[in-house]
């Protein structure tokens, strides 16, 4: 019996439209009537989540979420933090530096001034649209080199991305979890700031066991997560990669491929 199942939301619960199927909110709604906890674990901050959460009607104190790939893990009905693993204004500076030599754009989460950005760009701006969120357009080497941040990330598309991601220091892998969370998004976050680790804490707070925990991913950040799952669910429309991890391959995002998982191995 699956007692936590850790969905991912892009990709995985919203469809390409950024919608929640209907099928996919009956679903979890019947998994937990039975008892099951499940949460949204996602790379977007809290902003970005909200309006799923309250069409999940995940708002009581027994309800989680995992935000910026679980950097944050919060009780969503008391508002107490479970887990929160930043970076620094130093190392936000660190990956700039990098970003700046390899001619790619880049933004970062701050705790104090939200998006910030030293120059806007496309995908900082679909990444402040997705999220509800507004730019603040800064210097980042004015940031203090203890400015608490959440995330520092390159954002620019493929063709730029790609060979910068194949060609990352061995220095900054060491240091940072460094993830791919879309073909446009590259992530350096905390090293201990992954979906794995942040299920793993989730399940510990709630005396669960790692074999009673269901993971449904698409992307290289949901990596973590779905090799920590008793059960890693990945969908139709995830790449090879990240299917080579799976226990099973659901249906695509726009097919309701979290719904036929949770009915397969939960309510059936």
């Amino acid at each position: 019996m699956y007692k936590l199942i850790a969905i991912d939301m892009d990709g995985t619960l919203l469809n390409t439209d950024k919608v929640i199927s209907e099928q996919n909110k009956q679903a979890i709604s019947k998994a937990r009537k039975k008892g099951v906890t499940v949460v949204l674990a996602s790379g977007r901050p809290l902003q970005g989540m909200v309006d799923s959460l309250e069409q999940l009607n995940m708002n009581s104190n027994e309800d989680y979420v995992l935000c910026y790939n679980a950097a944050m893990i919060k009780n969503i009905g008391t508002d107490e933090v479970i887990r929160e693993c930043l970076v620094s204004g130093k190392d936000a500076k660190r990956v700039a530096k990098f970003a700046e030599e390899q001619g790619c754009n880049y933004h970062a989460f701050s705790k104090i001034h939200g998006l910030i950005t030293p120059r806007d760009s496309h995908y900082t701006q679909h990444e402040a649209q997705i999220n509800n969120l507004t730019v603040t357009v800064m210097d980042f080497d004015t940031l203090e080199d203890d400015h608490p941040i959440v995330k520092t990330m390159l954002v620019d598309p493929v063709e730029i991305l790609q060979p910068i991601v194949e060609n990352i220091p061995q220095t900054l892998k060491n240091d940072y979890s460094v993830v791919r969370s879309a073909p446009f998004f590259l992530e350096f976050n905390n090293p201990l700031s992954n979906k794995g680790e942040g299920v793993k804490a989730l399940a510990k707070h709630l005396g669960i066991e790692q074999n009673e925990v269901m993971c449904i991913g698409d992307a290289g950040n949901d990596h973590d997560m779905l090799k920590y799952a008793g059960l890693a669910v990945v969908m139709q429309n995830a790449d090879e990669e990240t299917k080579s991890l799976a226990d099973y391959v659901t249906d695509s995002n726009n097919d309701s491929g979290v719904a036929k998982a949770i009915e397969k191995f939960v309510l059936a």
